[in-house]
């Protein structure tokens, strides 16, 4: 009998294709959807769970409904906020990936009887002496390994990737064949359970708001704002000051300063990242690698230097806005090495 697959069916056409794509090749397939926030939100509300349900009627293979809220509140969300507060820019959706989509949703599937999750991310997994490596996503433009970083071995080795050797066109014609294709169906945003307002007021709502003041680097106060939470380095938009330049948010102490400055002075070689996850050997000293750290730039060129539990990177150039709670993720051409959480800069 052919190996149960469990897909985490997000009611997207990329997931669905992946089903699909597990059936036609011999395996039992069910379909599971995670219900992790309200009507409204971008991705796992009751209506994404409504369209998940009706390609899996369409591909005729069983699904199943998880309410995994509570869990999620817990550890997607309460730590948004927390990292917010604490003058960090989170990244949920690589907590997400470890903490529920590969950690909770894949014990569940796994205590149904699955051997494998699979999902409809754009990596890859590929076996070199017998040991898996996560690699890029065929699709550049499309390429999720960033958000993929924080998974350790052993979990690389109960999921599957169906998708990630094609191009996201590709995906699309075979959901056109298939009739998956769901008119208006929205792509995948970063942070799925953001209203239409964005952060400033879901940040406003959970953690109140306080004058702040806005200065420049020497100390000057530009400014005030009443909602000090959701900046992030980088920033430009949204300062409501007027210097007759453009103007910069270089660090942040919520309820404390909101310091700007020029483009400049967000620069930076060097950056230190804490709690390492290596996928594939820790280097023993220096490694010369590519670093991403943010999911849509480009990787870098870098030497790393793990030092003590943590990573030491220095840039080949300056780096633009290296933002603390974001990851750095480590590259060895298309495969991914490890990856830490940017603790400071410089």
């Amino acid at each position: 009998m052919a190996d149960l697959v469990a897909v985490a069916m997000s009611g997207g056409v990329d997931s669905g294709v992946a089903a699909a794509l597990l059936k036609k090749k011999g395996h039992q397939v069910v379909g599971l959807t995670m219900l992790l926030w309200g009507e409204g939100s971008r991705c796992c509300s009751p209506q994404e769970v409504r369209a998940a349900r009706r390609i899996a009627q369409k591909l005729a293979i069983p699904h199943y409904t998880l309410d995994l809220r509570p869990s999620f509140q817990r550890e997607v969300v309460d730590y948004f906020v927390a990292e917010y507060k604490r003058g960090r820019t989170p990244n949920p959706c690589a907590i997400c990936n470890q903490r529920i989509k590969f950690g909770l949703l894949l014990r569940k599937a796994l205590s149904l009887g699955a051997k494998r999750l699979a999902t409809g991310h754009y990596a890859r997994l590929e076996a070199h002496n017998g040991r898996l490596s996560l690699q890029k996503g065929v699709d550049a433009q499309k390429d999720q390994s960033y958000f993929l970083a924080r998974l350790d071995r052993r979990t690389l080795g109960s999921i599957l990737f169906p998708i990630g050797g094609l191009e996201k066109g590709e995906v699309r014609e075979l959901a056109q064949k298939l009739g998956l294709a769901l008119e208006g169906k929205r792509e995948s945003q970063e942070v799925c359970f953001l209203p239409p307002g964005g952060v400033a007021p879901f940040l406003k709502e959970r953690l109140g708001s306080g004058k702040t003041k806005i200065t420049d680097r020497g100390g000057r106060v530009l400014g005030t704002t009443d909602n000090p939470y959701g900046f992030t380095l980088g920033q430009r938009r949204g300062l409501k000051v007027a210097e007759g330049k453009p103007l910069y948010v270089l660090e942040i102490k919520p309820m404390e300063e909101i310091v700007l400055g020029e483009e400049r002075d967000l620069y930076a070689k060097m950056l230190w990242a804490t709690q390492p996850n290596w996928i594939e050997e820790e280097p023993l000293g220096k490694a010369r690698v590519w670093v991403k750290i943010r999911s849509r730039q480009e990787p870098s060129p870098a030497v790393i230097e793990p030092q003590g539990g943590r990573v030491r990177v220095r840039f080949d150039s300056p780096q633009r806005a290296i933002t603390p709670g974001q990851l750095a993720v480590f590259y060895q051409g298309e495969k991914v090495l490890g990856s830490g959480w940017i603790e400071e800069v410089g």
